[in-house]
């Protein structure tokens, strides 16, 4: 009779542990649980800011595309980014000088080294509104630009993924890290409108 009690005694005993062993995983998932989703909260707020701070620098580089339809250069607008501020600004005047050098992306970062005193852009964001070409991409990562917002891509001429992707060639010793489709529909529409008045004024 002792016996048998003293072996219900190690089975409860045991039981309580398993319990004890239980809700302690428990807690310690739960824990877990509540610190990913804290943690996945955290990154789609910053996701958040980050496109309210692309949209609002995209916005100025459409202002500056604006400057190159008024001179009837095809739209497109860049800005460069340092710190929060703004450093250099462009606009297509390919027309207007006359020269196949003369591209939003060429103009605004020969402003950008000329304000740091330096050839390198390393802790810079560049904000275009239309995929880069060829000559602009090379020169992108030959700056060492580490990331480019783009407004609408680029089919016939793009080198950010469309026709080519010159910005995330393995074989480089520098990558772009690219977010396009900032504002598209605005960069996107200004380029259309802009043709259309073209073939409406043929």
């Amino acid at each position: 009779m002792e016996a048998d009690k003293t072996n219900q005694a190690q089975q409860d005993l045991t039981y309580t542990q398993q319990q004890k062993g239980e809700l302690t995983r428990r807690r310690n998932w739960e824990k877990r649980m509540e610190q990913k989703r804290l943690a996945a909260l955290k990154t789609e707020e910053e996701e958040k800011e980050q496109l309210r701070t692309d949209e609002r620098f995209m916005r100025e580089a459409i202002r500056q595309a604006h400057k190159a339809a008024a001179l009837g250069d095809v739209p497109i607008g860049c800005v460069i980014v340092r710190q929060g501020q703004i450093i250099a600004r462009g606009y297509n005047r390919r027309n207007a000088d006359k020269s196949v050098l003369s591209h939003a992306e060429i103009i605004s970062m020969k402003k950008a080294c000329k304000k740091l005193g330096d050839w390198r852009l390393e802790d810079c964001t560049m904000y275009v509104t239309l995929e880069p070409c060829p000559m602009c991409s090379g020169a992108i990562v030959q700056a060492r630009i580490p990331r480019v917002v783009i407004g609408c891509m680029n089919a016939k001429a793009g080198c950010a993924g469309s026709v080519l992707d010159m910005m995330h060639e393995p074989g480089f010793n520098h990558q772009v890290d690219t977010r396009p489709g900032v504002l598209g529909e605005q960069c996107s529409g200004m380029m259309k409108e802009f043709f259309r008045k073209i073939r409406e004024g043929r």
